[in-house]
C-alpha cells in the first residue's frame, strides 16, 4: 500500500513538471532610450531587466485575457497646437504626397504623378530609353516604339522623386 502511495506521488510530481515545462524564461530589457527588447538570454548591463510572464493560458483556465485595450487610438493630438500626430506612418522619401492606393492606380494606368519615386515610374512605364542628369537632377526619356510615336520626359528632384 505504501509503495502505491509513493508511486502516485511520483506520477503527480512528473505531471506537475510537464505542465510547467511550456513556460520559458523570457526577459524584457529596457534601454536608457526606452527601447524594449525581449530575449531568453538576459539583458545587457546598461539595460533594466524584468522577468516576463510567458505562460500561455488555455481557454477556460480562468478570467478572460483581453487582446487589446478598447478605445485605444493610433493617432493623437498634440495639446499645445492641435496638430495631428500619426503613429507608424511610413515615410516614402517623397513627402507622402500619394497614398498607397493612389500610387497603385497610377502605376496600373501607366500614369506618372508628382511624388512618385524612380522605381514607381519604372513600374509604370518600364525602363527608360535614355537617362540624363543635370545639376543633380535626373530625367528619364521614353520614346513610343511605333513610328512617329510621342516622346515623354520624367524629371526627378535631388531625392529621386517626380517633380511635376
Amino acid at each position: 500500500m505504501q509503495g502505491q502511495h509513493w508511486a502516485a506521488l511520483f506520477a503527480a510530481a512528473l505531471l506537475h513538471c510537464i505542465e510547467d515545462s511550456h513556460a520559458a524564461s523570457v526577459f524584457r530589457c529596457v534601454g536608457a532610450d526606452g527601447h524594449v527588447t525581449f530575449t531568453r538570454h538576459g539583458c545587457a548591463s546598461d539595460q533594466e531587466q524584468y522577468l516576463q510572464d510567458t505562460r500561455n493560458h488555455t481557454p477556460s483556465s480562468g478570467k478572460a485575457i483581453p487582446l487589446a485595450t478598447p478605445g485605444r487610438r493610433t493617432a493623437t493630438t498634440s495639446a499645445s497646437n492641435g496638430e495631428l500626430i500619426i503613429v507608424g506612418q511610413q515615410d516614402d522619401g517623397c513627402g507622402n504626397l500619394l497614398s498607397s492606393s493612389e500610387r497603385r492606380q497610377a502605376i496600373i494606368r501607366k500614369d506618372v504623378r508628382r511624388g512618385m519615386s524612380r522605381s514607381d515610374v519604372e513600374s509604370s512605364l518600364g525602363k527608360p530609353d535614355r537617362v540624363t542628369a543635370s545639376n543633380g537632377q535626373e530625367r528619364y526619356h521614353y520614346r513610343e516604339k511605333r513610328k512617329g510615336g510621342n516622346s515623354r520626359q520624367v524629371s526627378f528632384d535631388e531625392a529621386g522623386c517626380v517633380k511635376k
